[in-house]
């Protein structure tokens, strides 16, 4: 063998050799690649997988921060009704007790008051008569007239006994009005007036309506009744909203003029609770308690029946009321409970109750 053609053939298996050795490093590459790709998408995978993962989570702890959140309101809310439903619970038997109890004393004066009237009429016509036959007494019994001042004494005692017959009936009005506003008796659903709920309610808050220093006229309380039928409530629980509201009126209606620092005269505007009711498509009783205090921004209405939230001193109210209304009207009686109100304009309640459940 020539020795061109030798080398020749010897350089033709060299490169055979590296092209095999090539194809197997290429080979190796390519699995290699392949491998190193696989193991990218797993990884890519495995991160996208905890990415996912990650944000469920973060999904999660909001929406249980917002159950605890809800939680956390609930039971404050229900601390506050609770509270609130003890403390008119309370109340309520202490009211019913003070009214048990002077009761009893104010029927024995009005009882024996009419025994009293006729003993003192039979004194007087026994005194008459002994005037028709002894005209003219001895100086003794002369100057005893002159004394008391007999004359007098006959004329005042019709006036004072009329007077003493008109406190007795005030006091009846009380006590009746402290049992209607307990109705410890009543706590139940029942068919009731409620008119009678509204008036006894005043009836408690009339030393806040009478006139003070700062109301030398006192609250004008307007009432506006139309012709309710007798409906289905909780008695107790709405003669609760009605105080709620109309205690709120008597605040604000104090401390608009406190804010104004003017005294009331001629010419000055009458603070006035004005109470209206009314009849809506034979379905709805419709009760609004308007007063012409100086109102409220948005920003107090928009959280007006918000547990817990006042804007009144501290000690001086528990952000409870109105919350706990709200909740009596709508989810106890199944009504409705609004409230308008604008700088300067007052502010209007609107309590509608169904005739009908």
């Amino acid at each position: 063998m020539e020795p061109a053609n030798y080398e020749s053939e010897s350089r033709l298996h060299e490169l055979e050799k590296t092209v095999r050795i090539l194809k197997k490093k290429l080979a190796r590459s390519e699995a290699n690649l392949e491998k190193l790709e696989q193991t990218s998408e797993l990884r890519e995978s495995v991160l996208k997988g905890t990415i996912r993962e990650l944000e469920e989570s973060q999904i999660s702890l909001q929406k249980h921060g917002y159950e605890l959140e809800n939680a956390l309101a609930n039971l404050k809310a229900l601390q506050g009704k609770l509270v609130e439903s003890e403390k008119m619970s309370a109340l309520g038997v202490l009211v019913a007790g003070i009214a048990h109890e002077i009761n009893n004393p104010i029927n024995f004066i009005c009882g024996n008051l009419i025994y009293a009237n006729n003993y003192f009429q039979d004194l007087l016509r026994l005194v008459q008569i002994y005037q028709q036959y002894y005209p003219e007494p001895v100086s003794a019994i002369q100057q005893e007239i002159k004394a008391i001042e007999l004359e007098f004494l006959i004329q005042d005692s019709e006036k004072l006994f009329q007077s003493m017959n008109m406190g007795v009936d005030r006091i009846c009005d009380i006590v009746t009005s402290l049992r209607n506003f307990s109705r410890l008796d009543e706590a139940e659903f029942k068919v009731t007036d409620i008119h009678q709920g509204i008036d006894s309610t005043l009836v408690i808050l009339n030393s806040r309506l009478k006139s003070v220093l700062n109301f030398p006229k006192g609250i004008q309380v307007i009432r506006d009744y139309g012709t309710l039928p007798l409906i289905g409530c909780y008695p107790g629980q709405l003669n609760q909203v009605f105080m709620n509201i109309i205690t709120n009126a008597i605040d604000a209606l104090e401390e608009g003029l406190i804010n104004q620092q003017v005294m009331l005269n001629e010419k000055s505007l009458i603070p006035t609770i004005h109470i209206c009711t009314e009849v809506l498509n034979n379905d709805w009783v419709m009760i609004r308690i308007a007063d012409n205090g100086q109102g409220m921004d948005e920003k107090v209405h928009s959280k007006l029946f918000d547990p817990f939230f006042t804007t009144k001193d501290v000690g001086k109210g528990t952000g409870l009321g109105l919350s706990i209304s709200y909740r009596i009207i709508v989810e106890l009686h199944g009504g409705k409970l609004d409230c308008y109100s604008a700088p300067g304009t007052g502010a209007e309640f609107v309590i509608q109750i169904p005739t009908r459940r």
